[in-house]
C-alpha cells in the first residue's frame, strides 16, 4: 500500500437527477482525461433543505478518481454539464491505496494536449 504523495489523489463525488446524465458525467469525464474512472451508483434517496424547504428525491452518486492537479478542470466540467444550479462537487484525499491503481489514476489523467 502507498501512503507517499498522500492528497496527490482524490476521489470526487457528484449527484443528478437522473442515470442518464450520471452516465453522461461519468463517460465524458473519462474522455476528456479528467478522470480515471467513473462509477455511477443509484437510484439513492436524498433528503436536503433547498431555499426553505426539506425535499427528498432519487438521485445518481457519480463518484470519480482523478488527481489533485485535474480536480478545478473536473469541476468546471462537471458544472458545465449538471442541470442543479448547485451541484454537489465535493473531493475527498485518498490518503493511502495501492501503489499500481494510483499510479494508473496519475497516467490516465495526463492532460494531452
Amino acid at each position: 500500500m502507498r501512503q507517499d504523495g498522500a492528497g496527490e489523489h482524490l476521489q470526487v463525488r457528484t449527484t443528478t437527477d437522473s442515470r442518464e446524465l450520471a452516465l453522461k458525467i461519468a463517460r465524458s469525464t473519462v474522455e476528456a482525461r479528467l478522470a480515471a474512472c467513473a462509477q455511477v451508483v443509484g437510484p439513492i434517496t436524498s433528503t436536503y433543505r433547498w431555499k426553505g424547504f426539506v425535499d427528498q428525491a432519487d438521485e445518481w452518486l457519480v463518484l470519480l478518481k482523478t488527481t489533485r492537479e485535474r480536480f478545478d478542470g473536473l469541476a468546471a466540467h462537471i458544472r458545465g454539464e449538471h442541470t442543479y444550479e448547485t451541484p454537489e462537487i465535493l473531493a475527498f484525499p485518498v490518503v493511502a491505496g495501492s501503489t499500481d491503481y494510483l499510479q494508473w489514476i496519475s497516467a490516465e489523467t495526463t492532460d494531452m494536449s
